[in-house]
């Protein structure tokens, strides 16, 4: 099992769970972050301190969300790794529970 990061992190990019990571297996973009579930050990302690609670563990996903499996996956490959905790993206308070947000998703 691993762990997911979903919509809510999109125009956010908190990165306090990068910070409690053990394993360093967070890869950043543009506007999102995303776990490599290969590298995950399900240790569950970046789940709690999101503050947008945008990670999900994947046997908990919410249906809607399952796609965000894969994403992660494809996306944790071709990021850089993040290490280090860092600002969240300016105007993230303001994108904080806004639905749908995959459509605004930087993949580059």
């Amino acid at each position: 099992m691993a762990f997911v990061v979903t919509d809510n992190c999109i125009q956010c990019k908190y990165t306090d769970c990068v910070e409690v990571c053990p394993v360093d297996c967070f890869y950043e973009g543009d506007n999102f972050l995303v776990i490599n579930p290969d590298e995950c050990i399900d240790c569950g302690l970046c789940e709690p301190v999101c503050p947008a609670e945008a990670i999900y563990s994947e046997d908990e996903l919410p249906a809607d969300m399952e796609h965000f499996f894969d994403l992660n996956e494809k996306l944790s490959q071709k990021w850089p790794n993040l290490s280090e905790r860092k600002d969240p993206l300016p105007d993230a308070a303001q994108w904080d529970g806004t639905p749908d947000k995959l459509k605004y998703l930087i993949e580059k």
